[in-house]
């Protein structure tokens, strides 16, 4: 049985910004919905609200940084690249400010369609010189995101999970590593975030069909040790699919793939994501489902690269987690 973790973040970010005094605690106006709420009932002095004003606040983080503060900022992570792209260049990344971005509903974990949905932020995070980009998989990595983040001599951005979630690991994250879920060495299966759950799903079934799975989760997208993944691809005969909570452009599937091209592997590669779209509005498994991001698919992707039909259904997966949409513990909603 998962263990299931409630609003880890909020215990996690109050235990480090307490230990830390240079640490302070910045809302965009999303206070409640970032889970930072009881941190600025309790540690007024420790907080700062900036409003709906996601460049202004960018600009003073900045300022923050120069003074010596390490300023976490708290709000959906589609505000912080979309509209303060020019603040974010050019008063953190470029002078490379000790600002930690904690980007909450990361691609389709919310049912608020575009406009909310951070589909492509690590496409455009990764191609942004001095940033750190790391991503949250189950609870146990969103407790211990903000000490790896202020690890960071430099700016990071993290995509964070929130609500109710699975513990899926017993370690915290180490800032560059990966880890190694299975070591099989027929398909090597990338994910990151909340399709590392899926993939896990998946691979009994993969087994018992008779596919051999080398697994790699992924907490570091940037800086990503190319030579360590080379390595896992280099150990498997059939080749590679990737599983990402994002855009198939410029996301792991594609860091898979330049690793790949950059050392001449000659092997197959299947990169499952959010294909050229947006998302519309729905529940996470409605939309993992629809946009081919779920267990099943991935099983399907493998059926692909092998070029032979595993004959696996849904009842052969590991039963599904439903989180229900709304809850007071905001799983998906706004």
């Amino acid at each position: 049985m998962v263990e299931m973790v409630s609003r880890p973040y909020e215990r996690a970010f109050e235990k480090h910004a307490l230990a830390n005094p240079e640490v302070l605690c910045i809302s965009a106006d999303l206070t409640s919905s970032c889970e930072i709420d009881k941190f600025r009932d309790n540690h007024p002095d420790q907080f700062l609200s900036m409003g709906m004003a996601e460049q202004n606040m960018m600009s003073f983080c900045g300022g923050l940084g120069l003074a010596g503060y390490r300023p976490f900022i708290h709000t959906f992570g589609v505000f912080t690249y979309r509209r303060p792209y020019d603040q974010l260049m050019a008063s953190i990344a470029y002078p490379r400010r000790k600002v930690r971005i904690m980007g909450f509903l990361p691609g389709i974990t919310t049912p608020g369609g575009m406009t909310h949905q951070a589909i492509e932020d690590i496409s455009v995070m990764r191609s942004m010189p001095n940033m750190t980009i790391l991503e949250t998989g189950d609870a146990t990595e969103v407790e211990s995101i903000c000490e790896a983040a202020d690890s960071i001599d430099g700016p990071v951005y993290c995509r964070v999970l929130r609500g109710s979630m699975p513990r899926l690991f017993d370690t915290p994250i180490k800032v560059g590593e990966m880890r190694e879920l299975s070591l099989g060495n027929d398909v090597l299966i990338v994910t990151a975030g909340i399709t590392t759950e899926e993939a896990m799903r998946a691979t009994k079934a993969l087994e018992a069909a008779g596919v051999s799975v080398r697994h790699l989760h992924l907490h570091t997208i940037k800086p990503f040790n190319a030579e360590a993944i080379l390595d896992h691809i280099n150990a498997v005969k059939g080749g590679v699919i990737t599983l990402e909570n994002h855009v198939t452009e410029g996301g792991i599937g594609s860091l898979v793939a330049e690793v790949m091209a950059d050392n001449g592997v000659g092997k197959k590669l299947r990169r499952l994501g959010l294909k050229d779209t947006y998302a519309h509005g729905g529940s996470r498994a409605y939309l993992m489902r629809y946009y081919g991001l779920d267990a099943l698919a991935l099983t399907q992707g493998v059926e692909d690269l092998l070029g032979q039909k595993l004959g696996i259904t849904e009842t052969d997966l590991a039963e599904a987690r439903v989180d229900a949409v709304h809850s007071l513990a905001k799983a998906e909603g706004l």
